[in-house]
Formats: C-alpha cells, structure tokens, sequence
C-alpha cells in the first residue's frame, strides 16, 4: 500500500483532483458534482503511468536484499554475498552499467577469499575488525547497492548531490572504500602469518641451524 501511495502516478492523480477541487470551490465548474474529482484523479493516475510507469505493489527486487547478522559467520556472510551477486547479475532495468557490475562481483570474489584466509589464518583480528569484515558482506555492501538502486536511474546518473558527486559516481566511491578496507583486512591477516612463520623460522634456526654435522 505504501508503494502505490508513494507512487508518482498516484501522485499526479491526486493533485489533478485537487485542482478539479480547487476550480470546484471557485465555481468554475458550475453544476458539476464532486464526482468530477474522480474524474480528475483517473486522469491524472493515468497520465503518471503512461510517464513514470503504473505504481505497483510487488517488492522491487533490491528491497529482498536485507540480511541478518546472526549464526555462523561464514554462512551468513556466504547468503549476503551470494544475494548481492544474483541481484548484480539478474541486474533489474540494466541499472548496473558493466563496469560497475564487474566491480561488485570482483568485490564479492575479494570478500569471499578474505573469508578462506580467515579460516586458514594463524592470525587474529580485533574486535572491531571482526566486525567490520562481518558488516561489510551482511550490511555495508547490500544497503549501499539496496539504495542505490532505489534512486531512478536518470537522476542517479545525471544529478548532483550535496557533495558535488552523482549518485553513481558516489556509489563507486563507497566500493573503493570497501574495496579498501578488505585488502587492509587481508593485508592484516598476511602479516601475521607472514610473523608467525618467521617466528617459527628463527626457532628452528636457533635449534638445528648452529649444530655441526658429525
């Protein structure tokens, strides 16, 4: 209810009502009765719709992309990354330009790597980081392709926001964070095995390295 209310159509029906109401009260309209504003709206339901499509009822499909940090973290990272791929690929309306959709597979394919480094990894990250890596994959990269796909593909492309950017180029800008931010986790993780091995290195080397071969 609330997307066919907040529909453009319904919206142009509505204030073309209003105006049969307003020309009704000044009595411009004579003996014509308040069915008129029906009238009214009808046509200016059906002007929105032949101009920005019929309001409809059915979820937009990026709206199903909501997912819950709960359970095995792999698992539910796993059903967020795979979400955000099937969107980017079923791609509704072409909204995702090729480039952008190839940065969004590449990012999941990033994340997903992260998470076989962090299975097989010595290390450990913090906290915060354990948090980060999680809401990256559960919430940072699905919200941030949830809304941008729920801006109209001429206004995010061509309109500046408060920050001087698009919408698109602004989504762009999100990925590099994020793309950065993964590659610092990564980075992170590598180091400490990168420590650990030469930790256990120099023990060996401590251990057999000075001994002399009878």
């Amino acid at each position: 209810m609330f997307r066919w209310l907040n529909a453009p159509a319904n919206w142009c029906g509505l204030l073309a009502a209003t105006g049969v109401l307003v020309l009704k009260g000044l009595g411009f309209l004579g003996g014509w009765g308040l069915g008129v504003a029906a009238l009214g709206y009808v046509v200016g339901l059906v002007g929105g719709a032949l101009w920005w499509g019929w309001p409809s009822t059915k979820e937009d499909v990026w709206e199903a992309l909501q997912f819950e940090d709960e359970g095995d973290a792999r698992e539910a990272m796993g059903r967020a990354l795979n979400g955000v791929r099937g969107l980017t690929e079923h791609n509704p309306g072409g909204r995702i330009p090729a480039p952008l959709a190839q940065r969004i597979q590449q990012l999941c394919k990033r994340l997903e790597a992260l998470l076989d480094q962090w299975e097989r990894s010595k290390g450990h990250l913090s906290l915060q980081e354990t948090f980060h890596a999680r809401h990256i994959a559960i919430s940072y990269l699905p919200q941030a392709l949830n809304t941008y796909l729920s801006i109209p593909a001429q206004f995010a492309t061509t309109k500046l926001l408060a920050n001087g950017k698009t919408a698109q180029t602004t989504f762009e800008g999100v990925l590099a964070e994020l793309e950065t931010k993964v590659e610092q986790l990564g980075d992170d993780l590598a180091s400490q095995d990168a420590q650990a091995f030469l930790r256990h290195s120099e023990f060996l080397n401590q251990k057999f390295g000075n001994k002399d071969i009878a």
